[in-house]
């Protein structure tokens, strides 16, 4: 519950608050107060709500009415549809611009790949977003926030989605200016190409993805602009909403197993803390298992959980062991290095966060390589659906889960595409090329030896007869 005194300074933010989520803190904050962490001890902070004050549905299936309503902006938000399970704003703060509108695709030809049964696996593809990835979840939600704390400026550091995403909402909405930090050489030009295309004020360091982490936090609480990084509990809030779609799109049915790249851990937090809610609101009577998956390059959650076993521990979580990995990084100069640019990530902000929800959702980690990856991707884009190589890890993932006996063949399972195809097409170009250069360059760099999945274009001359004996040759 709040303290008085911070009830007594809220409004209508009385239903919702921030909550310290180490239980042995606890610290409350009321919702309309801009914070990353808790001010007692340093920990993450959750969006909490007076759940028995609020009009929860009773049923899951309540939410299908909602699209009767699709002329109202707030219900054809594909997250603010959702509302009620997340309800810190009132509705004329809310912003929109139409995100959400994602599918969930049950796909064989992937399914065959990963070692599926029929009608078994499913593809959440959250590229279809305004632009092209999951975040526009979160920055839907963050951005709200800002609003109702009337930010003038917002900011974000990025390996290229979250800035893209920023800018997106930035200009649409003419609310606020958009501040994007970058590491160098570390942005694909397809999601660089949005953050210019859109105005933002692009600044770009010498250093990773991490450093650009570290620079942002410090440059947004000197100069009192809004931080939009995961690590804002607010933009964790929206991203819960992917698994309220998963669960509508198989008719309120929970699947067996949800699988997710890992990279800063926001979706991984974010959607145990939806299976939590839902658990704790009687909505679902069982929750799917959770599978992060790292690429090889970038594998902290992996090493930390799989290898030296640190758990969430009903909150008490055992330091000792992230001190000593993130010091021998420290020593060793240890670099995140994938062609997964969107989950290039050493050190993940959300890691205790993301440590709750595998400990609520029985969950597992693993990683892949960048071969693992991008063949997965050609297998994805073959069906019909093309992503970027992060987003093509979870396939990669299931695969391995499938293969270790993890995962049977019967389960369902739903892999999230965080990405659309279009934001690192010089990696998919590079797989399918015939340029041996262009690939050892792109490619071979990263261990990538081989393009098992590849359709590479055919060379003919300019003759009519050529080119239709090619044709009828290859087709």
């Amino acid at each position: 519950m709040l303290r008085q005194a911070e009830k007594h300074n809220a409004s209508r933010t009385d239903l919702a608050y921030q909550r310290c989520i180490n239980p042995a803190c606890g610290a409350t904050y009321e919702a309309h107060s801009i914070r990353t962490s808790c001010d007692r001890c340093g920990d993450l902070l959750d969006i909490a709500y007076e759940w028995d004050r609020l009009a929860v549905p009773k049923r899951l299936n309540e939410f299908e009415a909602m699209w009767s309503q699709r002329t109202n902006p707030i219900r054809f938000s594909g997250v603010w549809r959702f509302h009620e399970l997340l309800p810190f704003a009132p509705q004329d703060k809310i912003v929109t611009v139409g995100e959400g509108q994602t599918l969930l695709q049950q796909t064989d030809a992937v399914g065959s790949f990963v070692g599926m049964d029929n009608g078994k696996l499913h593809l959440q593809y959250e590229g279809m977003n305004p632009s092209g990835s999951f975040k526009d979840n979160g920055m839907c939600a963050a951005f709200t926030h800002a609003r109702m704390m009337d930010a003038k400026r917002a900011a974000c550091a990025s390996t290229g989605n979250t800035s893209a995403s920023l800018a997106l909402y930035c200009s649409a909405t003419r609310l606020m200016k958009a501040v994007i930090f970058i590491g160098s050489g570390k942005i694909s030009y397809g999601k660089l190409s949005q953050a210019l295309d859109y105005g933002a004020l692009t600044v770009q360091i010498a250093g990773d993805f991490d450093d650009a982490m570290l620079r942002v936090q410090q440059v947004a609480k000197q100069l009192g602009i809004y931080l939009v990084n995961s690590v804002n509990p607010f933009r964790l809030e929206g991203q819960k909403t992917v698994m309220y779609r998963v669960l509508e799109a198989l008719q309120w049915e929970v699947p067996d197993w949800i699988v997710v790249p890992g990279g800063n851990l926001g979706n991984s937090s974010a959607f145990g803390k939806a299976f939590i809610e839902l658990k704790q609101h009687g909505l679902i009577d069982r929750v799917p298992r959770l599978a992060v998956i790292n690429a090889g390059g970038a594998d902290t959650a992996y090493e930390l959980y799989e290898r030296r076993g640190v758990r969430w521990n009903g909150g008490n979580i055992n330091m000792d062991p992230i001190r000593e990995y993130n010091d021998k990084m420290d020593r060793e100069g240890l670099k995140a290095d994938t062609i997964a640019s969107a989950i290039e990530i050493n050190r993940p902000v959300n890691l205790k966060k993301c440590l709750r929800a595998l400990d609520f959702m029985d969950g597992v980690v693993r990683q892949v390589n960048d071969q693992e990856i991008l063949d997965a991707k050609a297998k994805v884009g073959a069906g019909g659906f093309g992503c970027e190589p992060a987003s093509a890890a979870s396939v990669a993932g299931a695969k391995l889960l499938r293969r270790e006996g993890v995962i049977a063949p019967s389960d369902r399972v739903v892999c999230i595409l965080t990405g659309h195809e279009l934001k690192d097409p010089t990696a998919t170009v590079a797989y399918h090329t015939t340029d041996q250069d262009l690939f050892n360059k792109v490619l071979g760099s990263r261990g990538v030896t081989k393009a098992s999945f590849a359709n590479r274009a055919i060379a003919v001359p300019n003759e009519l007869d050529d080119i239709i004996k090619a044709i009828q040759l290859y087709s």
